[in-house]
C-alpha cells in the first residue's frame, strides 16, 4: 500500500500503534485525540492488510454523530485522499455510513440511548469481514452497560492474524467519580492503553481557542483543570449529588405534572428540558440542547421534538421577554420565572431535598450536573455560596423548569 500522508500529532503514535483490547483516551478540549482516532481509523481501513475489519462508531444519542465522529471521520478522508477521495470512498448519508472501494472495511454509526437502540446495536452485521473496532465519543455519556453490551459485540475467530478486536474510547474527563476512571485508570490492566492529551500537545490548535483556554486558566482555574489540562474533576464543591441517571418511561399518564425548564443561548447553548413530577421527586425526560440558532428555529425545533407535550406550563429565563412572548405567540404555554434576591439558592436548596431522575438520552443535562460546582474562593480554598456560571444551561433550565411545585405545586394536566 502507498504510505497515506498523515497530519499527526506525535503524542498520538503510542496509541495509534498500540493493539490491545482498549485505548481509553482522556484529554482537554482541543487536544486533537478525536481528530487523530479518526485519521488512524480511516488510515487502517484503507490498508489491504486489514482487509475484513470493520468499524462501529457509537455515540450515547444516535444524531450527535452527524456532527462530530462523522463529520470527523469525513474530513480526514478529504485531508488524507485529497481530490481522490471519492474514487477510494463511498459515503453515504441515509443511513449514515462510509466503505472503502477497495478492502471494501466499513464503518457503521450508532446510538445507545435506549432500549431499541442498543438491540439494533446487538444485530448489527457486516457484508465483508468482522466487526473488528469500536470507537466510542464522549465515552462519559455512556454507561458501564452500554460498554458491555459493546464490548460483547467484539468476539469469534478472526480471518485474518493480523486483525484484531478493539474498542477506543474519547472523552474529555469529568467527575473523578465516574465509572470509566474506577474501570480503565484506578487499576493496571495488560491489555489496556490509557492515555491523556492536551491543547498544549496539539501543534495544530486554533490560535483563538488555545487563548480562550489561557485565559480560563486565570478566571475559572477549576474548569481549565478539566477543559484545559484535561484531568479529572474533584468531586469536592459539587451542587447536587441527589440525582440517578437511567431510563424511564415518561408517557404524562405516569406523572403528577410536567413542566418544561427554558434557558434561552444563542453562542452559549438554548436548554430545554421536559420535566415530570411524581412523589414528591423530579424527573428530567427529555432535552433539547442546541446552539447557533436564532429564536424563530428555536420555535421550530422545539414544536418538532415537544408537540405532543405543548399544553403543559414552559418556565423561561425572564431575562429575556422578547423571546418568551415569540413562544407564547405560537401557542405555547410560556411564563417567566420568577427571579429575585435569593432567588437562585432557593432553587438549588429545593432541588438539593429532592431525588432527581435524569433520562439517558438527556446525555448535556447528564454531564453539566456532574461538573455543576459551587465556585472557590483562590485565598482560601474554600468553596463560596455562589454557583460558577459555566457549563450550567441545562441547570438553568432545570431550576426554572420547577418553578412551579416549588412556589406551589400544581397537580394535573391544566
Amino acid at each position: 500500500m502507498a504510505k497515506l500522508t498523515v497530519n499527526q500529532n506525535s503524542i498520538f503514535k503510542p496509541v495509534n500503534a498500540w493493539k490491545g483490547r482498549y485505548r481509553v483516551l482522556m484529554g482537554s478540549a482541543g487536544s486533537g485525540k478525536s481528530v487523530d482516532i479518526a485519521q488512524d481509523y480511516i488510515v487502517k481501513l484503507s490498508d489491504p492488510r486489514y482487509t475484513g475489519a470493520n468499524l462501529l462508531v457509537v455515540r450515547k444519542v444516535y444524531a450527535d454523530n452527524k456532527d462530530s465522529t462523522y463529520a470527523e471521520l469525513i474530513a480526514a478522508i478529504y485531508r488524507i485522499f485529497g481530490e481522490c477521495a471519492e474514487r477510494f470512498w463511498k459515503i453515504r448519508q441515509s443511513p449514515l455510513s462510509i466503505m472503502n472501494r477497495i478492502t471494501k472495511n466499513s464503518i457503521i454509526f450508532r446510538g445507545m440511548k435506549d432500549a431499541t437502540q442498543r438491540e439494533k446495536v446487538k444485530s448489527i452485521s457486516v457484508q465483508h469481514g468482522k466487526l473488528t473496532w469500536i470507537w466510542c465519543e464522549e465515552a462519559t455519556d455512556l454507561t458501564a452497560q452500554d460498554i458491555d453490551i459493546l464490548d460483547t459485540r467484539l468476539r469469534g475467530a478472526l480471518p485474518d492474524p493480523r486483525l484484531y478486536y478493539q474498542m477506543t474510547f474519547t472523552f474529555n474527563p469529568v467527575s473523578a467519580a465516574h465509572w470509566l476512571k474506577g474501570r480503565f485508570f484506578d487499576v493496571q490492566r495488560k491489555n489496556v492503553l490509557t492515555h491523556r492529551s492536551t491543547y498544549l500537545n496539539n501543534r495544530y490548535c486554533d490560535p483563538a481557542f488555545h487563548q480562550m483556554l489561557e485565559e480560563m486558566k486565570v478566571h475559572n482555574p477549576e474548569y481549565y483543570q478539566i477543559y484545559g489540562l484535561g484531568e479529572w474533576g474533584e468531586t469536592g464543591g459539587l451542587i447536587l449529588t441527589n440525582y440517578k441517571i437511567h431510563t424511564f418511561d415518561y408517557g404524562p399518564e405516569r406523572f403528577d405534572g410536567m413542566a418544561f425548564g427554558t434557558d434561552f443561548g444563542f453562542n452559549h447553548p438554548h436548554a430545554t428540558l421536559l420535566l415530570g413530577w411524581k412523589d414528591g421527586e423530579v424527573y428530567v425526560c427529555d432535552e433539547l440542547y442546541i446552539r447557533q440558532k436564532d429564536t424563530n428555529e428555536i420555535v421550530k425545533l422545539t414544536e418538532k421534538k415537544f408537540k405532543k407535550y405543548k399544553r403543559f406550563r414552559m418556565y423561561c429565563d425572564s431575562a429575556e421577554p422578547d423571546r418568551i412572548k415569540t413562544f407564547h405567540n405560537e401557542e405555547w404555554n410560556a411564563t417567566a420565572a420568577k427571579k429575585g434576591a435569593g432567588s437562585v439558592h432557593a432553587q438549588i436548596d429545593w432541588l438539593k431535598a429532592r431525588k432527581i431522575h435524569i433520562h439517558e438520552q438527556c446525555v448535556n443535562t447528564a454531564r453539566e450536573i456532574q461538573q455543576w460546582k459551587w465556585q472557590k474562593d483562590r485565598k482560601t480554598d474554600e468553596y463560596l455560596d455562589e454557583p460558577v456560571e459555566l457549563q450550567d444551561d441545562a441547570m438553568a433550565a432545570l431550576r426554572y423548569g420547577v418553578e412551579g411545585w416549588r412556589r406551589g405545586p400544581i397537580f394535573g394536566f391544566q
